[in-house]
This record gives structure tokens, sequence and C-alpha cells, in this order.
């Protein structure tokens, strides 16, 4: 075996998601199991070089996984030749002009999502990375669960028949910040600052919606702020001025329709944070995190309406759990070892930057639709 190091720039790793998602699980984990294994008798091994703008909390991270590189100054860690990939998880505000310079310095680019603050720039950022040659990607991690994975076996090995409905629930109460501290950071609530829920999920939701059913072909959406007031890390009260919570009916390429609740003010009374129950003429399945059930025609029981009776079935009882029938690994972890692949042996890989201006496409033309009131078309976008 020859081992070959790749040298990646990982801007944002002070972040909840860039350090514990991107840097712990997915690449230390590769490190930790003695890199990755091409195929062809090649290891990679990467190298991550730790960027932001406080050195203090970069060394720390540093110092407690036993790694060498840390720089607050991206210009110089681009202008390096021997990192190959930058990786951004910075707060959104910030992405877009640091993807531009990563792009122009001949870096190839991963990046969490929203790529851009609105589709203008997302699809300029996929523009540059076309014509200038370089690999690029986008953290699509919610098709790489447990429970996605068994929902998509299903609709490959057509269990639905026709799919009529997609419905989702996703959130949680997130704390205000006075009396408990908050489980996200302030700027999530500051629209000024890049947050709120329709940014943030939406373009969860497209590809979700497109991977496993169909392009979305219009939204109706409604967004709000259930919480006007929260306190930040400083425990200082601040005005929420982005949305916490946002509803969304989307049609669906092929007939069928989605709807899908997302709020960060709302108490779980679900299996898990997130799922998804899918209609189809032939069966219906609920899919969540990690677990999937299902309900054949067969097998599906004879209600009827009687309010007048108590209920007599365990509804939930009637449904059946669909098997792993494998391993699943962390998701990031999963799709940073395809990205790595496709940067280094060519292996397809589709969620680029063009997939990442869909999600920012989406979401855009929520917040139009929630403002203007009306249901709006969403039109195909190419390079």
């Amino acid at each position: 075996m020859t081992r070959k190091t790749v040298r990646i720039a990982m801007n944002g790793v002070t972040g909840r998601m860039g350090y514990r998602q991107h840097l712990v699980r997915s690449i230390l984990a590769l490190r930790e199991q003695g890199g990755l294994d091409l195929g062809d008798g090649t290891v990679l091994w990467p190298e991550p070089v730790l960027v932001g703008r406080r050195e203090h909390a970069l060394r720390q991270i540093a110092e407690r996984h036993g790694l060498e590189h840390v720089s607050t100054d991206l210009d110089a860690v681009l202008a390096d030749d021997s990192v190959g990939i930058y990786f951004d998880s910075q707060v959104t505000s910030a992405r877009e002009e640091s993807i531009r310079k990563a792009i122009a310095a001949g870096k190839h680019v991963y990046t969490e999502k929203p790529t851009a603050t609105g589709l203008a720039g997302a699809l300029e950022l996929a523009r540059l990375a076309h014509a200038r040659g370089v690999r690029h990607g986008v953290v699509q991690d919610k098709i790489f669960l447990p429970g996605l994975l068994k929902l998509k076996r299903l609709v490959d090995g057509g269990f639905f028949g026709r799919i009529l409905s997609v419905r989702g629930e996703f959130g949680y109460w997130v704390f205000e910040g006075d009396w408990q501290e908050a489980q996200r950071p302030s700027w999530n609530y500051r629209a000024e600052d890049g947050g709120g829920i329709v940014v943030d999920m939406f373009p969860h939701w497209e590809y979700v919606l497109h991977e496993l059913f169909g392009r979305v072909t219009s939204v109706q959406a409604l967004a709000t702020t259930h919480i006007p007031q929260r306190w930040d890390e400083q425990g200082k009260p601040y005005d929420a001025t982005a949305d916490d919570a946002a509803y969304g009916i989307f049609e669906l390429e092929g007939g069928a329709i989605a709807q899908i609740n997302s709020s960060w003010a709302v108490r779980v009374h679900r299996d898990e944070l997130v799922e998804f129950q899918v209609d189809g003429t032939e069966g219906s399945a609920v899919a969540g995190l990690r677990n999937c059930r299902v309900q054949h025609r067969s097998a599906t029981p004879r209600p009827v309406w009687n309010p007048d009776v108590p209920a007599t079935e365990a509804f939930r009882d009637q449904w059946q759990e669909v098997p792993d029938n494998g391993e699943f690994g962390n998701g990031f972890k999963a799709q940073w070892e395809l990205f790595l692949k496709h940067v280094h042996t060519d292996a397809p890989y589709h969620w680029d930057l063009l997939a990442g201006a869909r999600g920012v496409q989406l979401a855009e033309l929520g917040l139009k639709s929630s403002a203007e009131g009306r249901r709006i078309d969403v039109p195909e976008i190419a390079l």
C-alpha cells in the first residue's frame, strides 16, 4: 500500500457542525481507521489545516487531537500549493466569498449548505468552479442517514407503487437562552447574520425530495417567528429577526405532493426528531433518522370513524420494521469518503455546487412565497 497525503483546509471547525461531524467524526475518524483505501493500492491520508478567526480556539482543538497546522490567514493557506481541498462550514454569510477565493486558487471545494445567501451567488459559484475545472461538492448528509437509506431502498424496489404524498415533521424546542442555555447559536435567529429555518432547512428538503421522489416544481410556504426574543451566548436578550418555523407544501415532478413542517419552537411527540411518512397506492412507510416502518396494502387494516367509542386498535403496532440488511456508518463521513474518491480517482459524484444552488433556490422562493402569500413555480436551473 502507498500512502498519499491530502491536505485539507477546514474553515469553520470551531463551530458545532464543523467540529463534531466534519473534523472529529469524518476526517479524524478516517485517520483513526488508517486512512481511506482508494482500492488501487493507495491509501489516502487526510491532513487537516484548521482555519478560522480565533487562533486560541483553533490551537485548543489542534492540541486536543494532536494536529499540527492552524491558521487565521485564509489567503495564505489558499496560496499554499500543498493544500488540495478547501472545506467550508462557516456561518452562511461568510461562505460565498471564501469559496470564491478557494476556486480562484484552484482548490477543490467541499462545503456545507447553503452555499450562498442567494441563488445568483450560488449559481455563480457553480459556474466559477466549472470554468476553473476544480472538483466541487456540497454536504447533503440526510440522504446518508440509515432511515432514509432504507426509504430509498423501498422506493427503488417499487414498494410504494405510485407515490401519492410525502409528509415530513422536523424540529424540537430550542430553549430561548434565559433560564436554560440554547442548543443552537444565536446567529441562527438573526436574519441579518444569515439565520432562519427556511435558509437552513429548505436546502435539506430540496435534496431529500429530489433524490428520493422527484424534482420540486412548486412551493407554497408560510414562515414565521414564533419566539420574538431570545438570549445570546453572553446571556443578553436580543430580537429574533429570523423565522424559527416554516410550513411548506411542495409539488413534485410526477405528481406527488410533499408537506413538511420545520420548527425550532415545537415539542417532540414522535419517535425521532425528523420523520417522513410516504403514502403510495401499494404501501406506506414512516422513516426517521435511523428507523423505517412499513405497511403494505395487503396488511392495511380497515379503520372506521366512530368518535363515540374508544379506539380499539393500536395503530403503530400494525406496522412492520424494515431490517438494516447492512451496516450504516456516519453519514457525514460516508459523503466525505465519496468526495475524496471523486477528487482522487474520478469516481462519479453529483452532489455538486449546482445541486447546492437548487437548495438555495428553494429557500429563496420559499421566503418569497411566504412574503407574497402565494404558490410559486420552481424553474429548473443549469450552468
